[in-house]
């Protein structure tokens, strides 16, 4: 036997050594697979768990159909087309980012930011929700849905899915009370899921208006379909017998919404409105159901429906005309002579005024070292409360003011609603401003002064009401002093037409007015619209009402800036610069049923600028009923047609056009000088 030499190993030696590193790697895989079966048993336990049963069964959402929107005769305004969205699945999207979204994005002809954001948009949903379907293209148009239908074989976990989209008939008309609809973000989609509603990620949500105030009603409930599918998401449709009776629970389609708008008397305020910008608002006085209501310009919801380009926001933001402004609740203005009909209320109800009580009208009032000038430059002489309102004497209601005070005018507006929400809620809205000299010790550099309340009193200084606030002054004077709730929905129908919820007339509060002063100042009112020498009277005559027919108005126009000493032509001045012409009123007089405001904003002169507009609505309004009363009521569910001219638009010169005068604000305090209704200086003014 040789002995062993240094640095020669056994055999035995040897084999023990591999039998130490064989043991040591298999101690290492062991852990390893230790430590594998605890990360897929464990820590993803719920996703490959859910991907084992999404590999034999898949659960697709059935949409519920969104309820229409319709006028008050049936007509639908808003519905919902077909349409067709691509989805990507991040579970099953095989070669997701090197394949599938490349692919993608030359049928799609995506721009380089697109891919981007879409890669990005798949990665966070493949981290946090992988089965939940990602919207990458909405609304498909049909070369795209043939292009991907065509490659599907190639497009692992994307899915062409038909969704419904909002169709919206009547363009811009109406716009801001129907509102649009656009992407949820993911916020709303944590809070709202939180609170037990049921949204998914690229759902549309209702902005605005009625889509956003019946989100709930309109939405309806989705369904479920099950189906067998394999790993690649793909149905297998010989399989899906076999899931039984439970595999669809269909969906529920969202409630019907019915407004107390009749379209047919929304298209002639359309038609007879001439403003660039403005508002119309006519209102049931016994009711206070809103009949027709314009605010221009508008805008397009079907426009903002769906994935809104920066450079069309841009757009609207950058328009000076503000279309997603609504004028009827959402801005609030100057009301000018219209707003008379407040401080005579006030005037009587304090005691020191009567119906009969005279003031002369000399072309101005003077307070201390100022003079408060009548819109008459060579006065109107001696007139009594009726002739005050009739001829829109400024003078009468300076005395008022400086008799009484600023507080007691402002608490008849408040009572009467003005200076705070009117509660429609359907769409957004601002308070207005009632002065008191309580406001201007705040508000006013050297706290209240006399000479606000004369501003006040014929509807200048700090006075803003909203043409919606103005509607229900009037229909408050029309029906007694009840001040009504607006409202604009009259129910509430499932698909069948049954009713599921009707929208009662709501009385806010009864305002303590004397009968006996109402009627004077409801004469008064008569004779602005009835009389030669009212404001409105000029209208009345054109309009085509028979001469029987009564209407109780009051015109008004309100300074946007200072006049100076020289009187301009509306076309002289830019367009920002103009007076806003304001009709109020309501008929007939001796049986009040409708009241119409219209405020055309820049617009000139209220006796030449809103009343006729006003007028036309009211004549729509009566022949409508008397033809109603003997048709039989149409179709129902007929989609809208539009037939109406385009709203005028802004002559862009009037923007930047010189002045002869150059116009400034007035100062708190300061006197206004009342612009002519008409443009000159003759008894028909305001």
């Amino acid at each position: 036997m040789t002995p062993p030499t240094i640095g020669n190993t056994t055999p035995g030696r040897d084999l023990k050594r591999r039998f130490l590193w064989l043991g040591l790697a298999m101690s290492l895989g062991l852990v390893a697979l230790a430590i594998q079966l605890y990360r897929l048993q464990l820590i993803r336990h719920d996703e490959y768990a859910a991907k084992s049963v999404a590999n034999f069964v898949k659960e697709v959402r059935l949409r519920a159909d969104r309820g229409v929107i319709k006028d008050a005769r049936g007509t639908i305004l808003v519905d919902s087309r077909p349409s067709f969205d691509a989805f990507v699945t991040p579970a099953f999207c095989t070669d997701c980012f090197e394949q599938v979204i490349p692919r993608l994005g030359e049928l799609l002809q995506w721009d380089p930011e697109q891919r981007k954001k879409i890669e990005d948009l798949v990665r966070v949903s493949r981290r946090n929700a992988p089965f939940q379907p990602v919207p990458v293209r909405v609304d498909l148009t049909r070369d795209e849905y043939d292009r991907l239908n065509a490659r599907r074989d190639i497009l692992d976990g994307v899915e062409v899915v038909p969704v419904p989209h909002r169709n919206y008939r009547a363009d811009t008309v109406l716009s801001h009370v129907l509102g649009y609809m656009n992407e949820i973000t993911q916020e709303e989609l944590e809070r709202l899921n939180g609170d037990g509603a049921k949204y998914a990620l690229g759902d549309y949500i209702g902005r605005r208006g009625l889509e956003r105030y019946f989100e709930s009603k309109l939405r309806g409930q989705d369904g479920v379909r099950k189906e067998v599918v394999n790993a690649r998401g793909q149905t297998i449709e010989e399989l899906n017998d076999k899931l039984g009776e439970n595999a669809v629970i269909p969906p529920t389609a969202g409630s019907n919404v019915v407004l107390s708008i009749d379209m047919r008397l929304q298209e002639e305020a359309e038609r007879a409105f001439p403003g660039v910008t403005g508002a119309v608002v006519a209102i049931d006085v016994n009711t206070g159901f809103i009949k027709a209501l314009v605010s221009r310009p508008g805008f397009d919801p079907n426009l903002l429906t769906g994935r809104v380009t920066p450079s069309q926001m841009a757009t609207l933001a950058r328009d000076p005309l503000h279309p997603m402004i609504n004028r009827v609740a959402a801005e609030h203005y100057s009301p000018g002579s219209t707003f008379k009909v407040v401080t005579q209320l006030a005037a009587f109800k304090s005691g020191a005024f009567r119906p009969e009580t005279v003031v002369h009208c000399s072309g101005g009032y003077r307070l201390g070292a100022r003079v408060w000038r009548c819109h008459k430059d060579s006065g109107h002489g001696p007139l009594d409360g009726r002739g005050a309102m009739k001829a829109s004497c400024d003078a009468w209601f300076y005395k008022v003011a400086d008799t009484i005070g600023l507080d007691p005018i402002a608490e008849m507006g408040k009572s009467l609603g003005l200076g705070r929400p009117t509660g429609i809620g359907v769409v957004a809205e601002v308070p207005g401003i009632m002065p008191s000299s309580a406001y201007h010790d705040k508000a006013s550099p050297g706290g209240y002064t006399k000479g606000m309340a004369l501003n006040s009193a014929i509807g200048q200084g700090d006075d803003n009401v909203t043409p919606l606030q103005l509607a229900l002054v009037y229909a408050a004077v029309a029906n007694g002093g009840k001040l009504y709730k607006p409202q604009m929905v009259q129910r509430l129908e499932n698909l069948d037409g049954q009713v599921m919820e009707e929208f009662k007339p709501e009385v806010v509060s009864k305002v303590d007015i004397n009968p006996a002063h109402l009627k004077a100042i409801v004469e008064g009112l008569e004779a602005v619209a009835q009389e030669p020498g009212g404001t409105a009277y000029r209208a009345k005559l054109k309009s085509g009402l028979p001469a029987d027919f009564l209407v109780a108005a009051k015109t008004g126009t309100a300074q946007v800036a200072r006049i100076g000493t020289v009187r301009l032509k509306t076309h002289q001045m830019s367009y920002f610069e103009r007076d806003h012409a304001w009709f109020a009123g309501f008929a007939p007089a001796n049986k009040p049923e409708l009241a119409v405001v219209v405020l055309n904003e820049h617009g000139g002169h209220g006796g030449v600028d809103a009343a006729p507009t006003a007028m036309a609505v009211m004549k729509k309004y009566f022949e409508l009923k008397a033809q109603d009363a003997t048709s039989p009521p149409p179709r129902a569910n007929q989609p809208y047609t539009p037939s109406l001219p385009p709203a005028p638009s802004l002559d862009e010169a009037a923007l930047t056009r010189a002045v002869v005068t150059p116009p400034r604000a007035n100062l708190p305090g300061e006197p206004i000088q009342p612009p002519s209704e008409t443009g000159d200086d003759s008894a028909t003014a305001d």
